[in-house]
């Protein structure tokens, strides 16, 4: 240590302080107890691999000293050939360090971090075909990613796995928000329960949603998020699906393990890949605070970076649309309903209203033929035609009225789950909106998949979003995938991916039997699906009440937590979903007139999962700042500092906020406004109601 400390050259003292901060050491007696450890940069995340007496490999994780993943096994089942699972021995280790930053093209911060300490096992098996695997980790401050490599080999070339079996070994009966398994669709409510208490079966509800639902075993989806009895948050999940089946988790409620359950087909088969080829990463996000797992940008970084250097022919938007009139009856999809929505004429109001309202965008959902009969896809004579609108809605000119306004059409493909017709008029539908200069539109995936036998987080699946994604971006075509797979970052890489449903969204509201969605649900999303990625949930509804059309149902928020959820749920597209005749002359309106939707600065300022969450973002063409905080359907009070402020500035705080009166069920409408002068010393008090929520906007003075 002396000699390195006399070291007068500035490299060699990089290189021995990349050394240390690596932490990397190999420690071996024999084979069977070859040891490997990784460190996050701040040394408070560790990865310990290595090799079981059995030549398994296996994996723990700890945080602060604090184990957070027990001994864990890591193997695959692979058809017609004997397991990847024992037998193996380590040939090579490799660490390196990362530490860049990127810009994001649209996103919640400008700017992002992606530094990691990443470690590369490389392993072959003892046995008579010494088949290869590697296993690649990448240790963040945050958290952990990892993936298996498969390298090209003699005796390993076509590969069909029928079982992942990545083990993750817990070490407490934590407190659990989870979601059914299901391999068809995420649209559930969260549940809360320890972890011994999952039980997927029982939520299970086949046939209560639009889509085929199957789930073989008591699993749940990913994200997936818990907190330990030290007050520790963990959220499990995978980045970079690409070729490959989404993972659901198997859960052992016995032994507190839960294992990787791939999405398979009606042939059991999980994965056909040819070597070489990587899997998606396995993630686990580690937080001492809820908020910070929001700000985590662990999974886009997990992605590879853009494609693209720009979107100059997208913009983060606001959007209105003909769709909330079918959902609460006052219009309909179809041609020959009682009063098709889709017509040139509301089209053209629903234009003129945006441009009067600072909304750069309008969709309009049952434009084309094939909605009569929609859901009968084993008709060969009906079926969606994507480039051929009905009679009463003429196209070339509702897009040209819209450009005249500065209103952008957002086009809508609603393909039933019917694959092998999409894929047949992808290249004629996308063709025809770059002729016109469409650069986004709204997929939907409703029902059962055709080919018969897939499901919709397959590796068919997969695939299919992937060509899509493709097709984008040679058209110049955004996309907000609904009924998709999982967000898993790779709008990193392929910006074109703006937003995806796969969420139980604001539509359950208005025709949901079960009552819509209770308050806390808002409260439980951004920390368990958004983590994936954005989020097309249709928020700044202000008849809550949804009278004269569905008086059954309603919406179980006030109308300052609608607007609060602006805010709240990130998207690059938030669309300003009611009525029209709901909107004008509406005081609350100037909010959703001045909100952004792309941000310099992102921050959650306070939260609870399942209770509160309040966060803060910063506008990134105007610099201005805006507040969403939301409750449960319990009413409390928050105090929020403004120390994110510039030093020195006044900034206009107009809130929109509850009142006393208000109730999410009584008096949900009900709201108030009040404008102070603030800086970076005020601390707000905010009184939210039962279901309630308060929306700011902060603009600076003068």
């Amino acid at each position: 240590m002396k000699i390195i400390l006399k070291l007068k050259s500035i490299y060699t003292i990089i290189i021995v302080y990349s050394i240390l901060i690596i932490a990397v050491t190999i420690l071996s007696c024999n084979n069977s107890q070859l040891n490997t450890t990784v460190t996050s940069p701040n040394e408070f995340v560790k990865v310990d691999f290595f090799i079981s007496d059995k030549g398994e490999p296996t994996y723990v994780v700890n945080y602060k000293n604090e184990k957070v993943i027990d001994t864990s096994k890591m193997s695959f089942d692979l058809k017609a050939s004997s397991p990847l699972s024992e037998n193996f021995k380590i040939i090579n280790v490799k660490a390196s360090t990362t530490d860049e930053t990127w810009d994001m093209i649209w996103g919640e911060d400008a700017q992002v971090r992606n530094y990691y300490n990443a470690l590369k096992v490389e392993l072959v098996e003892t046995s008579k075909l010494k088949r290869r695997l590697n296993i690649v980790f990448k240790v963040y401050d945050d958290g952990i990613g990892f993936r298996y490599e498969f390298p090209k080999q003699e005796h390993l070339n076509d590969v069909v796995i029928i079982d992942e079996n990545t083990e993750f070994n817990l070490t407490g009966d934590h407190k659990v928000w989870w979601i059914p398994g299901d391999w068809d669709i995420y649209e559930y409510l969260y549940n809360t329960t320890k972890f011994s208490e999952i039980d997927a079966l029982k939520h299970y509800e086949p046939e209560t949603h639009l889509g085929q639902t199957y789930i073989p075993e008591n699993a749940v989806n990913t994200p997936v998020t818990m907190k330990t009895s030290s007050g520790l948050y963990l959220s499990f999940h995978e980045a970079d699906l690409t070729n490959y089946a989404g993972m659901t988790l198997a859960v052992d409620t016995q032994n507190l393990k839960m294992k990787s359950e791939l999405v398979g087909n009606s042939e059991n088969i999980k994965v056909k890949r040819q070597t070489p080829f990587n899997t998606p990463w396995r993630t686990i996000q580690i937080a001492d605070r809820a908020g910070s797992l929001i700000e985590s940008k662990l999974i886009v970084n997990l992605n590879d970076p853009s494609i693209i250097d720009n979107m100059l022919y997208f913009k983060p938007m606001k959007y209105s649309g003909i769709w909330w009139d079918m959902h609460i009856g006052t219009g309909s999809w179809d041609y020959s309903g009682k009063y098709h929505g889709a017509n040139t004429k509301y089209a053209k109001e629903m234009i003129d209203f945006s441009s009067e309202h600072n909304i750069d965008g309008m969709l309009v959902e049952g434009w084309n033929t094939g909605w009569e009969k929609w859901w009968d896809k084993k008709n060969k004579k009906v079926h969606f035609n994507f480039v051929t609108p009905y009679p009463d809605y003429d196209l070339e000119e509702v897009v040209r009225y819209g450009k005249s306004k500065g209103v952008e059409l957002v086009m809508h493909h609603e393909t039933s789950a019917d694959i092998i017709r999409y894929e047949k008029q992808l290249d004629t539908a996308f063709a025809l909106m770059k002729n016109l200069g469409i650069h986004a539109v709204k997929t939907g995936y409703v029902g059962s998949i055709l080919p018969e036998g897939e499901y919709h987080h397959g590796q068919y699946m997969v695939n299919h979003y992937q060509k899509v994604l493709e097709k984008g971006l040679e058209t110049q075509v955004a996309i907000n995938a609904h009924e998709p797979i999982k967000a898993t970052g790779k709008r990193r890489t392929y910006p074109v991916a703006i937003a995806r449903e796969g969420v139980r969204g604001q539509e359950y509201n208005a025709w949901a039997k079960d009552g819509g969605n209770p308050p806390e649900h808002l409260t439980i999303v951004p920390f368990t699906r958004m983590l994936g990625g954005p989020i097309d949930y249709t928020p700044g509804i202000f008849n809550t009440s949804l009278k004269p059309s569905r008086p059954e149902n309603q919406i179980n928020t006030t109308l300052a937590h609608q607007l609060a959820l602006y805010v709240v749920l990130y998207s690059p597209v938030q669309m300003v979903p009611d009525l029209i005749e709901h909107y004008k002359g509406h005081p609350a309106m100037q909010f959703i007139k001045d909100v952004g939707v792309d941000w310099n600065t992102s921050k959650v300022l306070n939260a609870e999962i399942g209770e509160f969450i309040t966060v803060a973002r910063q506008e990134k063409s105007t610099k201005n700042w805006f507040l969403g905080a939301i409750t449960d359907e319990n009413k409390r009070t928050i105090k929020i500092k403004l120390d994110f402020l510039d030093e020195g500035k006044t900034y206009i705080a107009r809130l929109y906020k509850d009142t006393s009166e208000s109730h999410y069920l009584d008096n949900p409408e009900v709201f108030e406004i009040e404008e102070n002068n603030v800086n970076k010393s005020t601390i707000l008090e905010l009184n939210l109601a039962q279901g309630g929520g308060c929306a700011i906007s902060l603009i600076p003075k003068n």
